[in-house]
């Protein structure tokens, strides 16, 4: 991959509304330049898509719970994990799935409006999976930081020690 291709998916990572412009200026390259490498990057998939991050904590009425799921399975015979994890992932439900060292196999992101539709989502469809042997669950209470990016970062109390005065 060229140096000019990783500079951009650099930029794009921090801000992926970064305008064409604006890395061009950066890179101190045209912003025609900056179109072609973009499709070029999508082109070989590295760029899968454009996201952005929501805190829906700071959205009324829009709160949803996630939920991390350690999971244990048994390993599809030729395949090992990636059948198993295919077939995880392709439930609307699912988040992310990550193949991971140490005492489970695979942890699985779900997310749902409430914990009961997660609870029934572990239980109906996850478990039930006949190449799933056991399942811990974890819900999230707080995000504190998400994809390198600080939630709920007050910039006017950044010392929140208690005022002691005599």
């Amino acid at each position: 991959m060229q140096e000019q291709e990783i500079e951009v998916l650099q930029l794009i990572e921090k801000n992926a509304n970064m305008e064409p412009g604006k890395i061009a200026k950066l890179m101190n390259i045209t912003e025609e330049k900056v179109r072609e490498l973009l499709r070029g990057l999508e082109e070989k998939k590295a760029i899968l898509g454009y996201s952005t991050l929501i805190d829906w904590a700071k959205v009324i009425d829009k709160e949803e719970v996630t939920a991390m799921v350690d999971v244990k399975v048994q390993p599809a015979r030729g395949t090992g994990f990636d059948k198993v994890a295919e077939r995880i992932y392709r439930f609307p439900e699912v988040k992310a799935v990550y193949l991971m060292s140490g005492a489970y196999d695979l942890s699985v992101s779900v997310e749902g409006k409430t914990m009961m539709e997660i609870g029934r989502f572990i239980s109906e469809k996850l478990s039930a999976l006949d190449s799933v042997l056991s399942t811990t669950t974890h819900f999230v209470l707080k995000r504190y930081k998400h994809d390198g990016i600080i939630l709920d970062d007050d910039e006017d109390d950044n010392d929140r020690r208690m005022v002691v005065s005599p």
